[in-house]
């Protein structure tokens, strides 16, 4: 074979490689920065959803997160309401979005959690928590971030105030469903307790930290519409993997009398370690 012919060969099987190895491997100077968000949306309550939707759209436009949690989403054909998270990707511009619900696909009413990413998508799994008559779920979805993959899983847990022992053993069984490949974890949502209950001991250090520490915000939980202030809502994070560069509330001022939810959402800024 002629030099220029092997040379040109090889060149090509060179540049055939490299996207297979940009998969594989931190490029140089890739950020290692990953935003996300976790928001209750409080499903259609209230009838005000044609409202409440443009404020959701607007707090989590301005945060500009690269994932996003939801909780309460509602899918409803016998009202007409297409799945709630469908349409807030597609106001915010989100290309993937996967849902979770204890009901089959295909049924007239489906109610769950949801994860919304702009990020390449590398696995998908849902799972139903236990105890299965809390109807409780799971979604984690694993992403490609600049500085590798990422497991980002959102889920709500159980409201009564009472049921520190049934979130202590759904989180459990959330965790005996995770994989143990090593890939870092960040698991977002409503988990209906402040950081102290006892029911979330398993999301405590040293293997996760709360991005949002104790006394950072007041409540999660929106007083005006007849709560009492407490935080709730967390994004627990593996301290090994990630350094909390920013967190706050979202979502916690009115626009005419009207909030996007009556939760206020919660984002942070990650740096990848």
């Amino acid at each position: 074979m002629p030099k220029a012919e092997l040379q040109r060969r090889s060149l090509l099987a060179g540049l055939a490689a490299l996207p297979l190895a940009g998969c594989a491997t931190v490029m140089p100077g890739a950020s290692r920065g990953l935003t996300v968000a976790t928001f209750n949306i409080w499903h259609d309550a209230g009838g005000r959803w044609p409202a409440r939707l443009v404020l959701l759209a607007s707090a989590l436009r301005a945060v500009g997160a690269d994932v996003i949690a939801l909780q309460e989403v509602l899918e409803d054909r016998r009202k007409d309401l297409p799945n709630q998270a469908d349409t807030i990707a597609r106001q915010l511009g989100y290309p993937h979005v996967h849902f979770v619900a204890v009901e089959p696909e295909g049924a007239p009413k489906r109610y769950g959690n949801a994860i919304l990413t702009r990020l390449p998508v590398i696995a998908v799994a849902r799972h139903k928590l236990a105890p299965l008559a809390d109807s409780r779920t799971a979604i984690r979805v694993r992403v490609q971030s600049a500085a590798g993959p990422v497991d980002i899983v959102a889920t709500h847990l159980a409201w009564q105030p009472e049921a520190g022992a049934m979130r202590a053993e759904q989180l459990a069984d959330l965790i005996a469903w995770l994989p143990t490949d090593g890939v870092p974890l960040i698991v977002l949502g409503d988990f209906n307790a402040p950081l102290d209950d006892p029911g979330l001991s398993a999301m405590g250090p040293p293997r996760f930290v709360s991005a949002l520490p104790p006394g950072a915000a007041a409540t999660t939980l929106n007083p005006a519409r007849g709560h009492q202030p407490r935080v709730i809502d967390h994004i627990f994070v593996e301290p090994a993997a990630f350094a909390v560069t920013e967190a706050r509330v979202i979502g916690d001022q009115p626009v005419g009398g009207e909030y996007p939810s009556d939760h206020f959402g919660v984002m942070a800024r990650l740096m990848r370690r």
